[in-house]
């Protein structure tokens, strides 16, 4: 029993430990090495590099089998990855040892070559979305393309006149992107588009697919450009559906555009341009929250933000925003305007599908010595 147990320490000292502190070691490297990089500290850099050669092929050669590890987040990928790359170059510079950049700049090369290919594709339909609220439809863009097809555009601006977003959300459609797993085959059994798309309320998505499959084609320009509307075309689709499409109440026969050319859709709604239905129901009831929020400002140089409940739920439901998005206790959200670009709070829908929140003054438009009504909610700033 002795014997064993001194067999058990010896092989922890001789095989164990020196493992182990191998590791400590690289691991105290690779913190010593991002600590430098981070802060550019170079002359501390070239030092510990020298001092370390013998560890460096190890510890890279790690550093790449995270960097090639889907299963970790991108961003911590190409922080390895970066790390892994300036690592081998300064081991060649100061050890002169080029084996493991080497070894690795194919893989890099690689890695960078399908970045740069799917930043390609993702930029290929920025042209079709341009116009605020198209999207490209390009999940299964190679087995269209097989098929002879290009990708569905979809004009959410186009619809609006027709229906108030609260007609397909959150009903038929969930309000985020990618998210209701659209396929033809749901459509042409009457759902999803199909709900509408059947041949009798709307054209039907069994028959030309080209009227839907037509984003990057010549056809896709008037979908992109309100100016190209057809306003007889129009009026006869909204009168069928029970709505009300006035081209007459146009000024000049253009649609009223904000300061970035995106519809002002509130603008055309006050010069009864356009009565869109709220609902495909007949026994529908609309819901009503009519009050308002002041948001207070804490910045001295923006005025407040008076919040209108009545406008959004002309055309959204409740349910679209509470209490998923906003709890319904007033103050309970953390509001933060650096979240919008990321589609949070006001960005679910601003920026998308409403204008964009890049146009300050259309929400901060309320001046700070301004008196509101006693029927108004305060909603203090946060410091």
């Amino acid at each position: 029993m002795a014997f064993q147990t001194i067999s058990r320490t010896a092989f922890f000292l001789v095989c164990i430990l020196p493992a182990m502190q191998s590791l400590a070691s690289s691991q105290a490297f690779l913190d010593e090495f991002i600590k430098n990089y981070q802060t550019q500290n170079f002359s501390a850099q070239a030092t510990l590099v020298q001092e370390n050669k013998d560890i460096i092929p190890g510890v890279i050669k790690q550093l790449m089998q995270d960097a090639t590890d889907k299963t970790k987040r991108a961003g911590e990928r190409n922080f390895k990855l970066n790390i892994a790359s300036s690592m081998a170059s300064m081991h060649k510079h100061w050890n002169n040892d080029d084996g493991p950049l080497k070894e690795i700049s194919p893989i890099i090369k690689e890695i960078v070559d399908r970045a740069k290919a799917k930043l390609k594709a993702s930029q290929k339909w920025k042209p079709e979305e341009k116009f605020l609220g198209n999207f490209v439809m390009n999940r299964y863009e190679k087995e269209m393309e097989a098929e002879g097809l290009a990708p569905v555009l979809y004009p959410h601006w186009l619809h609006r006149i027709l229906f108030e977003c609260k007609v397909c959300h959150e009903s038929i459609f969930q309000m985020q992107r990618w998210s209701n797993g659209i396929s033809q085959e749901k459509i042409t059994s009457g759902q999803q588009c199909g709900v509408c798309h059947n041949g009798d309320m709307a054209f039907g998505a069994d028959k030309d697919c080209n009227r839907c499959h037509l984003a990057g084609t010549p056809e896709a320009a008037r979908l992109r450009d309100p100016e190209k509307i057809d306003h007889e075309k129009i009026k006869k689709y909204a009168e069928k559906l029970g709505g009300q499409w006035n081209p007459e109440n146009l000024v000049d026969g253009h649609l009223p555009l904000d300061r970035f050319r995106f519809i002002d859709w509130l603008k055309m709604k006050r010069a009864k341009v356009f009565a869109p239905i709220a609902s495909l129901e007949k026994d529908y009831k609309e819901e009503t929250r009519d009050n308002k929020i002041l948001f207070l400002s804490k910045s001295d140089f923006v005025d407040h933000v008076l919040f209108n409940h009545k406008v959004h739920a002309d055309w959204i439901k409740c349910s679209t925003c509470h209490p998923a998005i906003f709890e319904e206790t007033l103050g309970a959200s953390k509001i933060k305007m650096n979240e919008f670009p990321k589609g949070r709070f006001c960005g679910h829908c601003h920026g998308k599908v409403s204008f964009t929140f890049s146009d300050c003054f259309r929400c901060h438009n309320t001046p700070r010595d301004k008196t509101v009504g006693d029927d108004v909610l305060h909603r203090e700033a946060r410091h």
